[in-house]
């Protein structure tokens, strides 16, 4: 299987919202804005933070995101991570977290942070795995205010 994650472009925003979409669909709760993901909001995403596209035998199948703190630019907060469903369970979506993580080394950030939706509790163990810890006295700044706050976890880059 040949997989390649790619950096995305302003061009990819609406491949971006519609994979959300379709990764979201059937798998995360319909209350979560991603059902509602729109190319106008990843274009910003985009500009402010960053995002990559996952390529399995060069047909796009996932994605990421990631923003800077409005407060702290050396944390960035990774947002929207999926794989469509029949890509699932195949261990690729770590190439999309691992190329975050190796970016975020690579830009010289102190730290990352990522929300695990309450409903989805067995995602901890796949985050740990990649040096992620649970941060209970952090709230996310992107946390859906109609839904129970999810769960923060936060891997230090550096010290």
């Amino acid at each position: 299987m040949n997989i390649v994650v790619r950096e995305a472009t302003l061009d990819d925003a609406p491949l971006i919202a519609e994979l959300t979409r379709a990764a979201w669909a059937g798998k995360v709760n319909v209350t979560s804005s991603g059902h509602r993901e729109t190319a106008v909001l990843v274009a910003e995403h985009l500009r402010t933070g960053g995002g990559f596209v996952l390529l399995v035998e060069d047909a796009p199948v996932g994605s990421v995101r990631w923003l800077p703190l409005d407060d702290d630019a050396d944390v960035w907060e990774i947002c929207r991570m999926g794989v469509l469903a029949d890509f699932r369970g195949q261990n690729i979506s770590q190439h999309l977290l691992e190329a975050v993580i190796h970016h975020g080394l690579a830009a010289g950030i102190e730290e990352m942070r990522l929300a695990v939706r309450s409903d989805q509790p067995r995602l901890i163990d796949f985050y740990t795995a990649f040096e992620f810890e649970l941060a209970e006295e952090l709230e996310y700044s992107h946390a859906n205010p109609l839904e129970p706050p999810p769960l923060v976890m936060r891997r230090m880059l550096r010290n």
